[in-house]
């Protein structure tokens, strides 16, 4: 089973973290989260789920990990400023590890500079710097751009598909 990075801060959308995380390890894969600092409790914006970071950016590696999530609300937006956390992202993409990403979480890739060329759909008022970042947005519930093991969907509304989407790859990705 995937080791799974998932990188986040404070504000994060809740559900976008909770019920990936749930579908990931229902299918027994490894989660783990990495933010700023280890023990730094960080909390949800919607329904003030506090999660405290497992590891630190600068703990681990992308070697370390099989595949990446990044949920959507504010964290992205807190991690697209940190260094170690776009070295990570990087790090993960020059090694087309799996990534899957949910509303806001594409401005962290933005910021990474790893999205020219690749296929992601975002929430709307992303659209705009996912283009200007190189990209082909595509307003859809998933996408997938499967050269480049991408996996992005639009918002909360979209998760029961975005689980299933994320697993169902994820497993076929690994074999």
């Amino acid at each position: 089973m995937a080791k799974v990075a998932i990188v986040l801060a404070d504000m994060f959308e809740d559900v976008e973290l909770t019920s990936p995380k749930q579908a990931l390890e229902q299918a027994g894969h490894e989660t783990t989260i990495i933010g700023t600092k280890a023990g730094e409790q960080v909390t949800g914006k919607s329904e003030g789920t506090t999660v405290t970071i497992e590891k630190a950016f600068t703990e681990v590696s992308p070697k370390d990990f099989d595949a990446l999530l990044i949920p959507g609300g504010y964290s992205p937006d807190h991690l697209r400023a940190d260094d170690d956390a776009l070295a990570f992202v990087r790090g993960m993409f020059a090694d087309v590890k799996p990534t899957f990403s949910i509303c806001h979480g594409p401005q962290l890739l933005v910021n990474a500079d790893v999205l020219n060329g690749k296929t992601i759909t975002a929430v709307k008022q992303v659209a705009v710097d996912v283009k200007n970042a190189g990209a082909t947005f595509v307003d859809d519930e998933v996408v997938i751009d499967e050269p480049h093991k991408l996996i992005s969907s639009r918002t909360p509304a979209d998760i029961p598909a975005f689980d299933q989407t994320i697993v169902d790859k994820l497993a076929e990705w690994q074999n």
